[in-house]
């Protein structure tokens, strides 16, 4: 049979000379004589097509047609007329009609547009079989898939998109893909999409590491494949993403992190520090946070209060040096109207606006004795005046305090009081300087470089190789703020897709007493093909252990495989 048909006409001779034709043409043809016994049928078999008269009486072929697309049946519908009506066919056309035809209907007519119906109808099928089956498909599998068409406007997603967009299918499909990545996630993927769909050729698991949306850190390996047509054009590509940070990690030690928070770093002090937060977390313990001048204490504050039951209240930062004596004091606790000169109106002190959340004070070795000695009084009652006021105030706050300063030294020296630095060191949290960790200087030169990215709007994709060797041989006095600070001029200067030592500041590139003395390894160095071919075979194409024997990062091993056109060979 070539398909199923259903013939709904209430005159009885012309119904039965349809289905007489339909028959004879090897057609399976089914009768109905009103509404009621056509959707019946309907809800009984799957039809391929339905020819409707227009005229029943109380319900019409048009009735017909609405209740068809309704419920969802896939069948062709063709209005058949007695006379041409302009309102009715328009009518007809929007509801969805496949076609409007006015009587008499002749045999040759009549097998036609049963034909190019049944035609209509199997395409329609197919495409949907091949939604259903790229659905299904893409439900099974965990690699983020897209669909774009040669203008880079999104077709088709897998669910998966949404971990790595962090935005809705609904609000993805249609749009054009630089309009809903990330500006870290840009140059990498509009890179490789513009390649793939310029060149005609398949682009496999390109590496790239970015920021998510939500600030996570993320390696992802990039394939691309063209949709080439039968004139050998390309009218889009399908872009797969996988993401591999999980993996990498477990890869490069015992579920070593390479972040907390905001904190970016991998070294085996890192991972002792990240341990003691999650310990700090749930406490209400004061908190001594130390180390020299831009290692990040402002972070680990930040840490604290974000991971710990404190996080929905506020966080109140105040610099202790940053302010004279009698000034910090209202700051601090406050003051009433009149307190002193100036004093208009009373003030609200960061202890009493952080109730039930945290205080961190930075600087805290600046701090003079008279407002140590209030200090002291809070951290041992959790209460506190205004200044100017004989009235107690008490707040629930948990406190961190900062210094780069070695306050033992000034306890000594007796301008800190020894019982408030036994106070707010009940736990200290000694952050290293970046000259003793020194191999998280690629991580943290990609987050700068992420971050960057960002802020300048510049396809700034890479760090050569020089600048690694120049920042590890650096002794780093500023620490993480003067890397910070260097990577943010190098991306003023760089107008390139890659910084190289030409972009650093002077300082850095020329020999001084800010150099090692001492030999360092470099983690990056130049890998010729034997060497990167040698490394593999000896590690059994574990990339990991391969970029370890070379003393290079994954990402430059990764990027000399593609380089080298190096291919991992097939198990036999």
């Amino acid at each position: 049979m070539k398909g199923r048909i259903l013939v709904v006409i209430d005159e009885p001779n012309l119904r039965e000379t349809f289905h007489a034709i339909l028959t004879e043409a090897d057609y399976e043809s089914v009768q109905a004589t009103d509404f009621d016994s056509a959707i019946d049928e309907l809800s009984r078999c799957a039809f391929d097509a339905v020819f409707a008269d227009i005229v029943y009486g109380a319900k019409t072929g048009i009735d017909i047609l609405r209740e068809v697309k309704k419920r969802e049946f896939q069948a062709q519908v063709v209005i058949i007329a007695g006379q041409v009506d302009m309102v009715t066919a328009g009518e007809a056309v929007r509801l969805g009609a496949f076609d409007y035809v006015p009587k008499p209907v002749t045999k040759t007519m009549l097998l036609r547009i049963a034909d190019h119906a049944l035609r209509h109808k199997h395409a329609v099928d197919a495409r949907e079989t091949y939604r259903r089956t790229l659905e299904a498909t893409f439900k099974c599998v965990n690699d983020a898939i897209l669909a774009i068409d040669a203008r880079m406007t999104i077709l088709t997603v897998s669910d998966a998109v949404e971990k790595f967009l962090q935005r809705s299918s609904g609000d993805i499909l249609g749009r054009h893909l630089p309009d809903v990545v990330s500006q870290s996630q840009k140059p990498f993927l509009l890179d490789v999409a513009e390649k793939t769909l310029h060149n005609a050729a398949m682009i496999q698991e390109y590496p790239a590491e970015w920021i998510c949306p939500d600030g996570r850190p993320q390696t992802v390996l990039i394939s691309c494949t063209p949709l080439v047509d039968s004139r050998s054009m390309v009218p889009g590509a399908v872009l797969v993403l996988r993401d591999i940070t999980r993996a990498l990690d477990l890869e490069d030690g015992a579920h070593e992190r390479r972040s907390f928070r905001a904190m970016i770093g991998k070294s085996k002090r890192m991972q002792e520090i990240y341990d003691l937060l999650d310990a700090l977390a749930d406490t209400e313990t004061s908190v001594l946070v130390t180390g020299e001048s831009g290692t990040g204490k402002e972070l680990v504050a930040d840490a604290l209060h974000a991971i710990g039951p404190r996080s929905a209240k506020p966080l109140i930062k105040i610099n202790c040096s940053a302010l004279s004596e009698n000034l910090l004091e209202s700051e601090l606790f406050g003051h009433v109207k009149g307190a002193f000169t100036g004093a208009i109106k009373d003030k609200v002190g960061r202890f009493e606006m952080a109730d039930g959340g945290t205080v961190f004070l930075d600087e805290i070795g600046d701090l003079s004795p008279n407002v140590q000695v209030k200090l002291l009084r809070f951290l041992q009652q959790k209460e506190f005046e205004r200044v100017g006021d004989t009235r107690s105030i008490k707040v629930n706050v948990r406190v961190i305090a900062a210094t780069h300063r070695n306050l033992m030294d000034r306890v000594e020296q007796g301008s800190f009081r020894k019982d408030l630095y036994y106070r707010l060191k009940v736990v200290e949290v000694l952050l290293p300087s970046l000259r003793e960790r020194r191999e998280d200087i690629p991580l943290l030169v990609e987050h700068f470089r992420a971050r960057f990215v960002l802020q300048f709007h510049k396809k700034i994709l890479h760090v050569s190789e020089d600048v690694y060797k120049t920042f590890l041989a650096y002794s780093w006095p500023g620490n993480i703020r003067e890397l910070e600070h260097v990577m943010e001029h190098a991306f003023v200067v760089c107008d390139g897709a890659e910084i190289t030592t030409a972009h650093l500041p002077q300082e850095l590139c020329l020999p001084s007493p800010s150099i090692r003395s001492a030999p360092v390894k470099a983690t990056v160095t130049h890998c010729s093909e034997d060497a990167v071919r040698r490394a593999l075979e000896k590690t059994a194409w574990n990339k990991a252990k391969a970029a370890r024997i070379l003393g290079v990062g994954r990402q430059t091993l990764y990027r000399k495989l593609i380089e080298y056109n190096i291919a991992e060979p097939a198990d036999e």
